[in-house]
C-alpha cells in the first residue's frame, strides 16, 4: 500500500467515518505485488511484526532486484536476503547498497535499525563449524531491531567455557543454542536459563549424526524446559522467534 492509500485509511479514522478496528483490517487484508514470479507481501509486517524475507536460493539475481525493488519503493527500510550465494550478491550489489555476509550467506539492504527489544538475544554454539548457522540467526535478529551477544564454541567437549559466561546466559531475554553432532547444548542452556531457549540443530557430524538428525532428536528430547526447537541449519527461523520473543510487551 502507497503512503497515500495509508492516508487515505486514517482521514477516514479521523472523520468518524472508518473505526480503528476497521482501518487495521484494511491495512491487514491490503493485496500484495504481483510482479508476475513473485506476489511480494508488502504488509507482512502489519500482521506478524516481521516484514518479508527473500529465499534468495533458487532465485536469480534479477528476481532478487525485482523483488527487493518492490520491498524498497513500499517504504521497507530493512531488506533482508537469506541463502544467497557470492555470484547473486555481486549482482545485487550493483543494484542496492548491500551488507554480505559469505559466511551465513546473509544479505541486507537497508538500515540495520535500532535495537528496540526487551533485552538482549545470546546466540551460542557448540562449536566453531557451527558459526555460519548462528550468524544466520543472530544477523537475522539484528536485522529485527535485537540486540545480540554472541557465545561461539561453548560446547559440552568443554563445559567450563560455557560456564565462563553464566552472567550473559542468565540475563538474555531469549537464548538461541546453535550445535551439531549430538546437540547436547541446548539441554545444558536450558537447565541453566530462565528465559526461552530455541534450539538449532547443525548438519555439523561424523556419520551416525544423520546431517543433523541426531541433534534434532536430542533436542527434540530435551529433559529442559523451556527448550523448542527449529528444522536442522534454520538459523533464520530461530533469529525470528528469539526476536518475536524479545518484542512481546514492547
Amino acid at each position: 500500500m502507497s503512503s497515500r492509500g495509508i492516508r487515505e485509511i486514517l482521514k477516514a479514522v479521523e472523520a468518524g467515518s472508518l473505526s480503528a478496528e476497521a482501518a487495521l483490517l484494511k491495512l491487514k487484508l491490503e493485496p500484495f505485488a504481483d510482479i508476475n514470479y513473485a506476489k511480494v507481501d508488502g504488509h507482512r509486517a502489519v500482521r506478524q511484526g516481521i516484514s518479508e524475507v527473500i529465499y534468495g536460493a533458487g532465485k536469480t539475481p534479477d528476481q532478487i532486484i525485482g523483488i527487493a525493488e518492490v520491498m524498497v519503493k513500499s517504504g521497507q527500510e530493512t531488506v533482508l536476503i537469506t541463502r544467497m550465494n557470492s555470484d547473486a550478491a555481486a549482482v545485487v550489489g550493483e543494484a542496492f547498497p548491500l551488507r554480505y555476509s559469505a559466511d551465513c550467506r546473509i544479505g541486507i539492504i537497508g538500515r540495520i535499525p535500532e535495537p528496540d527489544g526487551r533485552g538482549d538475544i545470546v546466540v551460542a554454539t557448540g562449536g566453531t563449524t557451527d558459526i555460519p548457522v548462528a550468524e544466520e540467526a543472530a544477523l537475522t535478529a539484528e536485522a529485527l531491531g535485537n540486540r545480540v551477544s554472541r557465545l561461539y564454541d561453548v560446547g559440552v567437549s568443554g563445559i567450563h567455557r560455557l560456564l565462563a559466561h553464566l552472567e550473559m546466559i542468565m540475563s538474555a531475554q531469549a537464548i538461541v543454542a546453535v550445535a551439531g553432532m549430538e546437540g547436547a547444548l541446548a539441554s545444558v542452556v536450558g537447565g541453566l536459563a530462565d528465559c526461552p531457549v530455541i534450539a538449532v540443530p547443525t548438519s555439523v557430524g561424523y556419520g551416525a549424526a544423520f546431517g543433523g538428525v541426531a541433534a534434532l532428536l536430542s533436542m527434540l528430547n530435551s529433559c529442559a524446559a523451556g527448550v523448542s526447537v527449529v528444522n536442522i541449519d534454520n538459523g533464520f527461523g530461530a533469529g525470528c522467534l528469539a526476536s518475536m520473543i524479545n518484542h512481546i510487551g514492547v
